[in-house]
C-alpha cells in the first residue's frame, strides 16, 4: 500500500483555501499512485481554532469542508483532520476528530482521547475525550488511527488514565496512523520522534505520523512529519518549517521467523504496578499477549514537554547551542512570515536603536518579508551615542531597508516643558527616561498608522521577564520577535545570522548594551550580568525551579531573591504586550498563566 504524507500550512477559519489546499494535495497523491494520502490534526479548519469551536456556524462550515473533500475521495482514500460533533449529548458538544474518506464515503471516524490542557493547549474546554476506539478496515489493511496527544501517554507516569494504543492493538491492526499538530520548541523535534519510534517499539507497528506546519500568531508549527517501520527505523523525515509531500509505501511483514512478531504487547497501564514499566525492548508473539510481561524499560523523561536540561553548568551552552539556535531563525522567520500573510499585511516597521535586539529584529523581517517591506526608523534622544545612529545606518544599507532618522530631543522637550508644573522641581528619574521611550512608541505608531505597517516589537524574553521595558514605549507592537528568546540567544541569533558574511556590524555585537535613556547608562546598572541573568529565568521559568533549587546552583541567594520577585511583579506589563512567536518550552503569553495580584515571591 502507498500511504502519502501532504504536510501543509493551514489558516484558521480560512475554510475555502483550507478545503483547496487539501484537494490540492489529493491530487498529487493521486498522481503519484498513492493509496491513501494523510493530512495533519483539525486540518480543515486549522489549529488551534480555540472560541471558534464554540460557534455552530464554524462547525457547520466544517461539515460543508469535509462533504466537498469526500467527492475527491473516490478512488483514494484520504484522512483529514475536523471536529466532529458528539451525537450521545453526554459530555462536551464536540471531539477532536480524524476522519477516513473513500469511495465519496466516510469509511471512519477516529476520538481523540488525550486532550491536553498544559502550556498553550486547552483541549478540554472544548471536546470530549474519546471513549470508543475501533481500527478501521482500509483496502485489506487495519488502521489503528490516534491523533497527536494520543502517542504521548508513555513512560512510568502516563499523564491520561487511558492509552488508545493499548485499546487498539488487541484488534491487531496492521499499522499506525497519527495525525498531529505539535508545536515547535527547540528540543521538541526531538521528543516528537523520540516518542513516535518507542510505540513502534512498543507495539511492533509501522507508524507513519503527519504533523502540521506553519504558524498561527504565537504558535509555530515546524513539520518534521516522519515514518517509521515496524523495527524502529526512521523511514521517511519530512522538511522542517516548509510545507512538504512524500509518498511511502507500506512492506508487507517479513516472511518466516518475523513474520509472526507484532511486537510488544503491554498490559493496559491501568494494570501496572507502581513503579513498573512497560517493556519495550524485545518483540513478544501474538502467542504471548495474553500474558502481561513486565520488566524494566528505557524511562522517558517525566512528560517530555518540560526542557530536559539537568545540567546548571550547561544551562548557557544548551540556550545557545548552534543546532538550537539555527532552529529559532527557522521559527522566527516563518512566524514573522506567516503572521504578515495570514493578517493580509506585507510592510513592517520598527525603532532601529543600534543595538543588539533590533538589529536581529530587523535582519529576520527582511529575511522573511523582504528588504523593501521593513521600514527602520532611527530615533536618536539627547542621551544617544554617536554610534547607535552609524551602527543602526550601517546595518541598513547592509540589508539595503529603507531607513528614516527622526531625533526625538525637539518632542521630548516639549513633553518636559508640559509637564514641569507639575513636576516642579523634582530631580531626573524614570518618568524622565521612560518619556522619551514613549516619545519613540508614539512616533513609531504614528508611522504605523499613516502608512499601513504593523510595528515590530524587539524586546527579548530577559528583559520582559524582569519588567525591563516601558509600557507604551518600547514595549508597543503588534508582534513580539523576540519576546521568547533570552539575551544570549539574541548574540548567539546575530551571530548565526552573520554565519556567511557580516549582516549585523561588529560594533552592534561588542558593545555594551545600553538602553541609553540616562548619560552613561548600560543594562547592567539595573540588571545581573545576562550570563547570569538567563541561568536564573531559565531556571524559574522553563524549569519551573523555586529559589531553594536556583539558589543550589551557586548563585547569591538575594540576587535570586529579587530576580524572581521582579519577574512575578512584572506580570502586569506582560498582560498588556502584544502576541509573542514562541520558540521554547514556556513562554510568556497563553502557554504560561500566572495571577497579576499575588504575593508569591513578591
Amino acid at each position: 500500500m502507498n500511504i502519502a504524507l501532504a504536510q501543509q500550512n493551514y489558516h484558521i477559519g480560512n475554510f475555502e483555501a483550507n478545503t483547496r489546499k487539501i484537494l490540492e494535495g489529493i491530487g498529487k497523491a493521486k498522481a503519484a499512485g498513492a493509496d491513501l494520502v494523510v493530512f495533519s490534526e483539525l486540518s480543515i479548519c486549522g489549529y488551534p481554532p480555540r472560541d471558534f469551536l464554540e460557534f455552530e456556524d464554524f462547525i457547520s462550515k466544517c461539515y460543508a469542508a469535509i462533504d466537498t473533500i469526500r467527492e475527491a475521495a473516490d478512488d483514494i482514500g484520504v484522512i483529514v483532520g475536523s471536529p466532529a460533533r458528539n451525537q450521545t449529548k453526554k459530555g462536551k458538544e464536540l471531539f477532536n476528530a480524524a476522519w477516513l474518506l473513500y469511495e465519496k464515503e466516510i469509511k471512519g471516524v477516529a476520538h481523540k482521547t488525550c486532550l491536553p490542557t498544559y502550556d498553550v493547549f486547552d483541549e478540554y474546554r472544548y471536546f470530549e475525550p474519546g471513549f470508543d476506539w475501533k481500527v478501521i478496515p482500509f483496502k485489506g489493511k487495519r488502521i489503528a488511527l490516534t491523533i497527536c496527544e494520543d502517542i504521548w501517554n508513555m513512560g512510568d507516569n502516563p499523564l491520561y488514565r487511558t492509552c488508545p494504543m493499548d485499546r487498539l492493538i488487541s484488534q491487531d491492526p496492521d499499522l499506525m496512523i497519527n495525525i498531529s499538530a505539535s508545536p515547535f520548541d527547540y528540543d521538541h523535534d526531538d521528543d516528537r520522534k523520540e516518542v513516535v519510534r518507542q510505540n513502534v517499539l512498543k507495539y511492533g507497528l509501522p507508524m507513519f505520523y503527519c504533523n502540521a506546519v506553519g504558524s498561527q500568531t504565537e504558535i509555530v508549527f515546524d513539520g518534521g512529519s516522519v515514518v517509521y517501520d515496524a523495527q524502529g527505523n526512521l523511514v521517511k523525515e519530512m522538511s522542517y518549517f516548509e510545507e512538504d509531500f512524500a509518498m511511502v509505501t507500506l512492506r508487507e511483514p517479513v516472511s518466516g521467523e518475523e513474520a509472526g512478531s507484532t511486537g510488544p504487547v503491554p498490559p493496559l497501564y491501568e494494570e501496572l504496578l507502581p513503579g513498573l514499566s512497560v517493556a519495550i525492548n524485545s518483540p513478544r508473539t501474538s502467542a504471548e499477549r495474553t500474558t502481561p510481561h513486565v520488566e524494566a524499560a528505557e524511562i522517558f523523561d517525566k512528560d517530555m514537554r518540560v526542557a530536559k536540561l539537568n545540567d546548571p553548568a550547561r544551562i548557557l551552552q544548551y540556550l545557545t547551542d548552534e543546532k538550537n539556535i539555527a532552529e529559532i531563525h527557522h521559527a522566527l522567520v516563518l512566524g514573522i512570515r506567516d503572521y504578515f500573510s495570514k493578517m493580509g499585511f506585507t510592510k513592517a516597521i520598527l525603532g532601529s536603536s543600534g543595538g543588539i535586539d533590533s538589529a536581529v529584529t530587523l535582519t529576520l523581517a527582511c529575511e522573511a518579508l523582504g528588504s523593501g517591506n521593513v521600514r527602520a526608523i532611527l530615533l536618536p534622544s539627547p542621551y544617544s551615542s554617536g554610534h547607535s545612529v552609524s551602527d543602526a545606518e550601517q546595518l541598513s544599507r547592509n540589508l539595503g531597508n529603507p531607513y528614516d532618522i527622526i531625533p526625538i530631543r525637539e518632542v521630548y522637550e516639549s513633553l518636559l516643558h508640559a509637564l514641569q508644573p507639575a513636576f516642579s522641581d523634582l530631580p531626573f528619574g524614570l518618568a524622565e527616561e521612560n518619556l522619551q521611550s514613549r516619545t519613540r512608541g508614539n512616533i513609531l505608531m504614528g508611522l504605523a498608522n499613516k502608512f499601513g505597517y504593523i510595528l515590530l516589537n524587539t524586546s527579548n524574553k530577559s528583559e520582559l521577564a524582569t519588567g525591563y521595558g516601558t509600557l507604551y514605549g518600547d514595549m508597543a507592537g503588534g508582534l513580539s520577535v523576540l519576546g521568547d528568546v533570552y539575551k544570549g540567544q539574541v548574540y548567539a541569533l546575530a551571530r548565526y545570522l552573520n554565519r556567511s558574511g557580516e549582516v549585523i556590524p561588529a560594533n552592534i555585537l561588542e558593545k555594551a548594551p545600553s538602553a541609553e535613556l540616562r548619560p552613561g547608562q548600560k543594562d547592567s546598572d539595573s540588571l545581573p550580568d545576562y550570563d547570569v541573568l538567563d541561568k536564573i529565568l531559565y531556571q524559574y521559568i522553563e524549569r519551573r525551579q523555586g529559589p531553594k533549587e536556583i539558589t543550589a546552583m551557586g548563585i547569591d541567594e538575594a540576587l535570586v531573591a529579587s530576580v524572581l520577585k521582579l519577574v512575578n511583579g512584572a506580570e502586569y506589563k506582560r498582560n498588556q504586550f502584544c502576541p509573542i512567536i514562541r520558540v521554547s518550552c514556556k513562554a510568556f503569553g497563553i502557554g504560561r498563566r500566572v495571577p497579576i495580584v499575588a504575593k508569591y515571591l513578591g
